[in-house]
Parts: structure tokens; sequence; C-alpha cells
């Protein structure tokens, strides 16, 4: 059914639950396991707070935060796979638009499945906070698990 699956996460723990059943779900169907985390560019008006507070070159001090981030997120992933015997291709893409970034990522790779994890806020309080998942299924065919 499923060759290729790509579980979405923000590292959250909420986003826990979607590489849970990601993992689960491929182990079941003997599927091929990318996890991908996207995470915003430092803005220029923070990096601009940042060096007016004396913090010299912002821009290597963020990629350095999030890469020390991705490290102890996609180890915490590894363990979880390697307790489901399942094997995991790790992906770190920098993008202002995330849902944008999972879609174009699950097309280039030619994921047959994209699992993602989502609150459910409906009406004024998804306008107000947005939703990746929502955004994705909107703007992808692939076909979406959408944990809650």
């Amino acid at each position: 059914m499923y060759k290729h699956i790509l579980i979405a996460t923000d590292g959250s723990e909420l986003a826990g639950r979607g590489i849970d059943h990601g993992l689960a779900l491929a182990k079941a169907l003997n599927a091929k396991v990318t996890v991908l985390s996207v995470t915003h560019p430092l803005q220029n008006q923070a990096a601009q707070a940042a060096m007016d507070s004396g913090i010299p070159d912002p821009f290597s001090r963020y990629d350095q935060q999030v890469d020390a981030d991705m490290q102890k997120r996609f180890a915490a992933i590894e363990k979880r796979a390697a307790e489901q015997a399942v094997t995991v291709e790790l992906a770190h893409e920098i993008d202002d638009y995330p849902a944008e970034a999972i879609v174009r990522f699950a097309k280039l790779r030619d994921c047959d499945l994209i699992v993602m994890s989502s609150h459910g806020r409906r009406g004024a309080r998804r306008l107000v906070l947005g939703s990746q998942t929502a955004e994705v299924v909107t703007h992808t065919t692939i076909p979406v698990l959408v944990i809650r």
C-alpha cells in the first residue's frame, strides 16, 4: 500500500504521537520512513535586535542553536525508531513556509503518505494560530494521515 512514509515533526509532544503512529504503520507495511523537521530562518528584525543588544553574529548563533536542537530531536526519533525496529532517514529544512516545504519535500522524495499531528483547532483559533497540517492537506495530492 504505502512504500515511503514522510513523518513531519516540529518536535512537540503532540508531534511525537505522529511519529509513533507513523513508525508503527511503517513497520506494519514494511515501508521506508523519512522524518522531516522544518524550522523558520532567523528573521532580520530578530537578528537586528540581537545585534543591538550586543550579541555578535546572531545568524551563526541561531544556526548553531538550530543544529543542536535538531541533533537532540533526531536522537530521540532514532531511539523511538530503533525500539520499533524501523530504519529512518532524518531530514531538516529551513523555510519561511513549513507546509510548503513539507509538500515540496514529499514530492521530491516520492513519498506516498504524509503523517502529521494536529491540535484540531477550528474557527478563529485556527485562523489566529494557523495550522501547518491544514495547509499541507490543502496543498497536496499525497494522502495525509492526521494524528490528534
